[in-house]
């Protein structure tokens, strides 16, 4: 089941975090994006993308060496549609400038464009990831959402990036 499946799941279902106004609170939180820098919606979407595939990798990298307790914790600590400078420095700790010149590159943005965009859209991401955690413990394991998003054997399912454009055309906007 691939990463947008997940998600309708964690919706459709009132045990998980996911709902219509989380999903339309983070299409809103990209539109403002968009508008306030300027950049094109689909340059926002190729910043989410490029960004969401860091967030995998340093997550990854966290579950590796601290458990899946600890990379739940970060997902539910920092999950927002609010910037958060601490939620970029938990995710990259000290990478950030690494990260903002690989999106930069991939992206065609200016690096200090994308280090004042990291506080948005790192939270971003992560809102996203927490939609499938446990409505009543969200820290209990099985978050399906996050699991899915972490999946290392790179099956090519949906990214960040595709699964927010499904969210607004499943949302009519």
């Amino acid at each position: 089941m691939g990463l947008f499946d997940q998600i309708l799941g964690a919706v459709a279902n009132p045990n998980q975090q996911g709902n219509l106004g989380q999903l339309g609170n983070i299409i809103s939180t990209v539109d403002q994006l968009s508008n306030s820098t300027g950049a094109d919606p689909s340059t926002i979407q190729s910043v989410l993308s490029v960004v969401g595939s860091q967030v995998r990798s340093a997550l990854q990298q966290k579950q590796a060496t601290e458990g899946n307790e600890a990379v739940q914790s970060t997902v539910n600590e920092f999950a927002g549609t609010s910037p958060n400078s601490q939620a970029v420095y938990s995710v990259f700790g000290g990478g950030i400038q690494q990260v903002a010149e690989i999106v930069a590159q991939r992206t065609g943005l200016d690096a200090g464009m994308i280090q004042q965009l990291l506080p948005y859209v790192v939270p971003v991401v992560l809102n996203f990831l927490q939609s499938g955690a446990n409505a009543q413990n969200p820290q209990a394991g099985g978050n399906p959402v996050l699991n899915s998003f972490l999946d290392a054997d790179n099956d090519g399912d949906v990214d960040i990036a595709d699964a927010m454009q499904l969210a607004s055309r499943h949302l009519g906007r």
